[in-house]
């Protein structure tokens, strides 16, 4: 189970224990933990199919799970407290014939919010972020960069304390991805506890506090992403002159054992290899006294692409790849 760091401790605004939920004879999820402190950004990172999407339904009472138990700022019955939260699910939806102002307020009554305040806030949102041309402007007029900022906002027009997103990137191009992120990060800087899922590494590496690795409706990881990137050590790289000769027979045991080498440019090599148990000064010693032709070094702290392999294997990373590349191509 996640806690914050000893000294930061934060009230839960998620906590689940041994969730577990079948469809038919599937079993999608299985007994997934997962606790979120208020405030955080937390990421549920896995291929497409792992159990994100029902797992988080289930984290928000949409449904119930077979066993297990589930809590939303305390309270074990979520719909009571959806006033509190805003969830965008992944099949997102408009009426085409609604205003923006019309569709954000529309939005916000859902979550209890009086319509005129709701088109208030509606056009204050649309124009900070840049579509105030577009307020008396219907859904279908829209492109769909525009349309699924709208509907985002009219996701967050209640102003919620607990945001969900299913994977929120997919779709968007690179600029209103990059906008999306901006927002996230401002959500939680007033406060907002976001989670979302995804599929793709680098949203979640840049952007949660920590994270849940799932796959195959299991949870093999829940915590920092720091410290889920330091269960591998740290790799030096070095750019050499030379190719294989004496300074390679040089190195300490354990760096010589574990080198590789990856292609280089014209007139160089890439070596790498884990930081050897002696030290770095004792290898820069060893490369000078070896002439290994040193051009760069620099020690790399494994990305979170690289636990992901670690903690949930090599299969699921390949699927996570293969979504990503499929997203991309979209």
């Amino acid at each position: 189970m996640t806690r914050p760091p000893a000294g930061d401790y934060r009230p839960l605004a998620i906590e689940a224990h041994g969730l577990i939920k079948r469809f038919d004879d599937t079993l999608a999820v299985d007994g997934v933990d997962i606790a979120v402190p208020e405030g955080a950004i937390y990421g549920i990172l896995g291929p497409n199919g792992a159990g994100k999407t029902t797992t988080l339904r289930m984290l928000l009472g949409i449904i119930d799970p077979d066993q297990g138990v589930r809590r939303v700022f305390g309270n074990d019955r979520p719909h009571e407290v959806a006033k509190l939260i805003a969830y965008l699910p992944e099949e997102r939806g408009l009426y085409p014939a609604m205003k923006c102002d019309e569709a954000i307020a529309f939005m916000g009554a859902l979550r209890g919010l009086p319509t005129a305040e709701g088109k208030a806030r509606g056009r204050e949102l649309l124009e900070r972020h840049g579509l105030g041309h577009a307020v008396d402007r219907q859904i279908r007029q829209l492109s769909k960069g525009m349309a699924q900022t709208v509907q985002l906002l009219g996701t967050l027009v209640h102003r919620p304390k607990l945001v969900v997103f299913d994977e929120p990137f997919s779709g968007l191009d690179a600029i209103n991805q990059g906008k999306l992120e901006v927002m996230i990060r401002e959500l939680a800087q007033s406060g907002t506890t976001v989670i979302f899922s995804t599929h793709v590494i680098h949203h979640a590496e840049r952007l949660c506090d920590e994270v849940a690795i799932i796959a195959g409706g299991k949870v093999p990881y829940a915590g920092s992403v720091d410290v889920a990137r330091d269960r591998i050590p740290a790799q030096v790289r070095l750019e050499t002159r030379t190719g294989e000769g004496e300074w390679r027979r040089a190195l300490p045991a354990d760096a010589r054992h574990d080198a590789r080498l990856s292609q280089g440019g014209e007139g160089s090599h890439f070596w790498y290899f884990p930081v050897p148990d002696s030290g770095i000064e004792e290898l820069l010693k060893r490369l000078i006294d070896g002439e290994a032709g040193i051009l760069s070094l620099s020690i790399e702290r494994a990305g979170l692409h690289d636990a992901f392999v670690e903690i949930a294997g090599e299969a699921a990373a390949r699927a996570l790849d293969e979504d990503t590349a499929e997203g991309a191509a979209r």
